[in-house]
């Protein structure tokens, strides 16, 4: 076996598995919440087959599959557009203020919050998750399932918008307390964090209602508030590692709900979007396959209309070798057209 995984697109069967992985994580995006799941999947199936019309309002969810014990261990998404009039992209936008006195010689360098709204705004791409025992494992699920969101983005480079943007969780108590939302949303709403971050998810309407249009001085919030704003969290620093390698960098916005930083990048800049390729496979080697490995994708007319591996292939002017086992798995044979991320 070539590889003991397959990425694919999400299906509605993948309801049971999908939510277990998503209560390692339990983010906005990828609530673990049975009702939501099942609504997640269907836009997604929607999506993939190109039902839902308007490319901006489509969703796609990949999941990684162990093949062996037939499990999903993994999953990740694309969200075609933030920000619509009916959904407006909210975020808040962190800058510095200087202030001096001469006269008491003091000097004050301030963090001054503002909230903003966007209704024409980037693609997101988020919703990673990775079964915890199989986080460390040398086939690096992390990375593959992340990657291949770039790969489907320049397959379909019309269908996405021309900046990027990834939302990082910032640092959370063990039990999901946000000190930010608890020093600002808190008082505006009087709704705990969970309430209102699993509300934005449908309805975004009570933040612009109730928030302040003002600037707020971040001074004025308590140390532990303040100290979270547009910090990456323990859980997700490999993903801001892996962001700022391929062309992202922090806008200096943050989320209005726990201050988790924003990285943004123009799509056709990120490294793995330029990298991707369409190929035609010329050899499908059954012995001494290539050495070098790419994840390579193909499209098909039915569920899961998306389907990739992480294989080993060997090109030369966008023609290549693709080792025997992964052709199979694909369903593919010489001749056939393959799109190609190369990793290595």
């Amino acid at each position: 076996m070539t590889w003991p995984y397959e990425i694919r697109g999400a299906v509605p069967a993948d309801e049971d598995q999908l939510l277990d992985v998503a209560r390692h994580l339990n983010t906005v995006n990828l609530p673990a919440d049975r009702e939501d799941i099942r609504g997640i999947l269907d836009h997604a199936q929607k999506s993939f087959a190109g039902t839902i019309k308007e490319p901006r309002r489509r969703e796609y969810v990949f999941v990684v599959v162990d093949r062996l014990h037939e499990r999903i261990v993994g999953t990740s998404m694309i969200v075609g557009q933030l920000g619509r009039r009916d959904a407006p992209y909210i975020y808040v936008d962190v800058s510095e203020e200087e202030r001096y006195s001469a006269t008491l010689d003091k000097h004050f360098r301030h963090v001054v919050l503002k909230i903003g709204y966007s209704y024409n705004g980037p693609t997101e791409i988020g919703g990673l998750i990775v079964s915890p025992e199989y986080r460390k494992k040398p086939e690096k699920l992390g990375l593959l399932i992340s990657c291949v969101r770039f790969l489907f983005i320049k397959m379909h480079r019309d269908w996405f918008r021309d900046e990027l943007i990834a939302e990082l969780l910032p640092p959370l108590e063990p039990d999901g307390t946000s000190h930010l939302w608890n020093a600002l949303g808190r008082k505006f709403t009087e709704m705990t964090y969970a309430e209102a971050d699993r509300l934005s998810k449908k309805n975004k309407e009570f933040v612009k209602g109730l928030f302040p249009e003002g600037a707020i001085y971040a001074s004025l919030l308590p140390q532990e508030a303040q100290e979270v704003i547009g910090k990456v969290g323990a859980q997700t620093k490999g993903v801001e590692k892996m962001l700022r390698r391929i062309g992202f960098r922090y806008a200096w916005r943050v989320d209005p709900f726990d201050g988790g930083p924003h990285f943004t990048a123009p799509t056709d800049e990120v490294v793995l979007v330029e990298r991707a390729h369409e190929a035609r496979v010329t050899q499908v080697a059954a012995r001494d396959a290539p050495k070098t490995r790419a994840l390579v994708a193909v499209e098909q007319s039915a569920p899961p209309f998306f389907r990739c591996v992480y294989a080993p292939w060997t090109e030369a002017h966008a023609t290549g070798v693709l080792a025997k086992d992964a052709a199979d798995l694909l369903a593919i044979g010489e001749g056939s057209t393959v799109w190609v991320l190369p990793l290595e």
